[in-house]
């Protein structure tokens, strides 16, 4: 994902493109759920990703 796809992430119904095309399609509200939902919590979440290869979604949480 390029740094645009990645910013674009946290919009509701926002799509990255890819080259490789899926036949299952999504609404584009699980990041934007999942986001509001880590956060809601006090945590974070955040995404690392390298063009063409491929990207790793992460979030943290603290244990009281």
């Amino acid at each position: 994902m390029t740094e645009t796809q990645i910013g674009s992430l946290s919009n509701k119904f926002e799509q990255a493109e890819s080259k490789q095309k899926f036949e299952i399609k999504g609404t584009g509200l699980g990041l934007v759920i999942t986001k509001g939902i880590v956060e809601a919590h006090g945590g974070t979440i955040g995404v690392e990703s390298i063009v063409d290869m491929g990207s790793t979604f992460y979030f943290s949480l603290s244990i009281d």
